[in-house]
C-alpha cells in the first residue's frame, strides 16, 4: 500500500509522489519567540514530527526546515516592554522552544533559522512581485501584495471569496479570519510601535529607487526562508490548522507569483488542541506550557510526563481536534510506564539458545506489515499504536510461557526498535539489567524461603528490611526479582 496523506489544498487523501524520489523537501512554520509555546503549539510539532518520522522510516531521504519568526508584531512589542533587545528577548524563547522540543523527544529540523537571516531574499522575491506589478507601494511607505492579481487566491482555505469581508489592504501580521485584504509584504517604520528596530532597504519602484526604512512582513518571511534552503519547489509544508488563512494562503500567492511554479505539492494541517473540551486561554484559567502540566503531576517525574504527553497526541488522529485534561495525560503514563515494565522483563528474560521458529517469524512479519499499512493511511498513529499494544501482549504471553529463544528475543527487541522509530516512545536503556548487590540478592533468597514455609511474618519482616535499602520485590509468573526504586 502505497504512502497517503490528506492534502489540505485538494480536501482529499492523495497519493504521496514527491517531486524527486531521492529527496522530499519538507517544511514547518516554527514558532514566534516572544514567550514560552503552550502545548497547542507543541502539538503541531509533535504531529509534524511523527509525519517526518514516518517518512524516514519507509525509506524516502528527507531534508527539513524550520523558521523561527524573530521579526514580528509580538516579538517586537514585548522586547520594548520588558526593556531587552530584539536578539536577546527571541534568543532566549528560541532556546527555551528548543529545550521542549528536546523533552519530548521531537527530532529538530535539520536547518532552523531566524527570519533575520533571510531578510535579502526577501527583498529580492518584493522586488519581482514590484517589477511583475503584482505589489505596490503605497501612501503609508509600506510594500502590499495585490490579491487580485493571483486568481488562486482563496483555494488552500477553500475561501468563498464572494461571501468574505474585503478590505483594502491590512498591515496587522495576523487578523480576522473573516476579511480578504491586500497584504504587507514589508511594513513602513513606526517608531512608536517599532522603536529602535529598523532595517532599510532599497526597492526600484517604477523605475526609481526609493529607500524605505521597516521591517518585512510576517507572510513573506516564511516564502523566503523556503526559497533560500529549499529552492522554488517543495514536496510538503505543515504547520497547526490556524496558518492556513491568511498565513500559507499568502505564502502561496507570494512564492508562486514570484517563481511561476507551483509552491508545495501536499499541505498537511493539524487540528485544535482543546483543554477540557474548551479553547485554552490564560483568562479561562486552562492555559497550558509544557513546564505548567509537569508541575500541575508533582508525583510524576517530568520525563514522564514529556513521554505521556506524546503518546497523547500520538493516540489522537492528527487532524482531529485533541482534547487535553489531566485524566487523560495521567493514561497516557500510565501505559508508558507499562511499556517501561515489558522493557524490563524483556531484559531480565534469559532464555536458552535456539533458532527463529517459522510461527514466531511470521508473527513478526505480519506486525511489521500491519504497523506500515497504519501508518501508510495517512500517518494512523492511533492505529499503528493498536498493533504495537497487541505486540506488547505478544511478548508478556511468551515471557509468561518461557516460549522465546535468545534468538527471537534479539528480533523483539529489534521490532520494538523499529517501532519506535515512529513512536519516540521507547527507553531502551531499561533493556540493561543493572547488577544488584549480594546483600539485597541474600535478602530476597531469604524472603522467598520464608514465604514458600508460609512463615508471612518474617517474609513481610525481610521484604521491609529490602525497601529500607532502596530496593522492591517483584512477583510475576517467572519468579521473584528486586528492583531499585527510583
Amino acid at each position: 500500500m502505497p504512502l497517503s496523506l490528506q492534502n489540505t489544498f485538494s480536501g482529499t487523501k492523495e497519493r504521496f509522489k514527491p517531486i524527486r524520489q531521492e529527496l522530499v523537501k519538507v517544511y514547518s512554520c516554527g514558532p514566534t519567540p516572544y514567550n514560552y509555546v503552550h502545548i497547542g503549539n507543541l502539538r503541531a510539532y509533535l504531529f509534524e514530527d511523527a509525519v517526518i518520522r514516518t517518512l524516514r522510516y519507509l525509506g524516502y531521504k528527507v531534508q527539513t526546515v524550520m523558521n523561527i519568526t524573530d521579526i514580528d508584531d509580538k516579538t517586537i512589542r514585548d522586547s520594548q516592554k520588558q526593556g531587552v533587545s530584539l536578539q536577546e528577548l527571541t534568543e532566549k524563547y528560541t532556546r527555551l522552544f528548543l529545550q521542549d522540543i528536546k523533552n519530548l523527544w521531537i527530532i529538530p529540523a535539520d536547518t532552523i533559522v531566524p527570519i533575520s537571516s533571510a531578510i535579502d531574499t526577501m527583498v529580492e522575491i518584493i522586488q519581482k512581485l514590484l517589477d511583475k506589478k503584482i505589489a505596490y507601494l503605497a501612501d503609508d511607505g509600506s510594500i502590499y501584495y495585490s490579491i487580485k492579481k493571483f486568481p488562486k487566491y482563496g483555494q488552500l482555505a477553500h475561501l468563498d471569496m464572494k461571501g468574505m469581508k474585503s478590505s483594502v489592504r491590512i498591515n496587522n501580521d495576523e487578523y480576522e479570519k473573516e476579511s480578504v485584504a491586500d497584504f504587507a509584504l514589508w511594513k513602513a517604520y513606526d517608531a512608536e510601535k517599532d522603536g529602535p528596530n529598523k532595517w532599510i532597504v532599497k526597492f526600484n519602484v517604477d523605475e526609481k529607487e526609493v529607500e524605505l526604512p521597516g521591517r518585512p512582513g510576517w507572510h513573506i518571511e516564511c516564502s523566503a526562508c523556503n526559497l533560500k534552503h529549499l529552492g522554488t519547489e517543495i514536496d510538503l509544508h505543515m504547520g497547526a490548522i490556524d496558518n492556513i488563512f491568511p498565513h500559507h494562503e499568502n505564502e502561496i500567492a507570494q512564492s508562486e507569483a514570484f517563481t511561476g511554479k507551483q509552491f508545495s505539492r501536499y499541505w498537511m494541517h493539524c487540528g485544535h488542541l482543546l483543554v477540557d473540551n474548551k479553547k485554552m486561554s490564560k483568562s479561562a484559567g486552562n492555559f497550558y506550557t509544557l513546564a505548567d502540566i509537569v508541575v500541575k503531576m508533582p508525583n510524576e517525574k517530568p520525563e514522564m510526563v514529556y513521554r505521556g504527553f506524546r503518546l497523547m497526541n500520538l493516540q489522537t488522529r492528527y487532524r482531529e481536534s485533541f482534547n487535553f485534561t489531566f485524566d487523560r495525560l495521567s493514561a497516557a503514563i500510565a501505559t508508558v510506564k507499562s511499556f517501561d515494565e515489558v522493557l524490563k522483563r524483556l531484559g531480565r528474560y534469559n532464555p536458552t539458545s535456539g533458532k527463529i521458529f517459522r510461527d514466531f517469524r511470521e508473527m513478526m512479519q505480519q506486525y511489521v506489515q500491519a504497523y506500515i499499512e497504519k501508518l501508510e493511511d495517512d500517518i494512523g498513529t492511533p492505529e499503528a499504536l493498536a498493533i504495537v499494544f497487541d505486540c506488547f501482549s505478544f511478548i508478556n504471553s511468551g515471557i509468561d510461557s518461557n516460549s522465546f529463544s535468545l534468538e527471537e528475543k534479539s528480533a523483539i527487541i529489534d521490532l520494538l526498535h523499529s517501532f519506535d522509530e515512529v513512536l519516540g516512545l521507547f527507553d531502551f536503556s531499561l533493556l540493561e539489567s543493572t547488577e544488584v548487590p549480594a546483600e539485597i540478592e541474600l535478602l530476597l533468597l531469604q524472603r522467598n524461603e520464608a514465604k514458600a514455609q508460609k512463615n508471612y511474618l518474617q517474609a513481610d519482616s525481610l521484604r521491609d528490611e529490602i525497601l529500607k535499602l532502596w530496593y522492591k520485590i517483584i512477583d510475576d509468573k517467572n519468579g521473584s526479582h528486586v528492583e531499585a526504586i527510583e
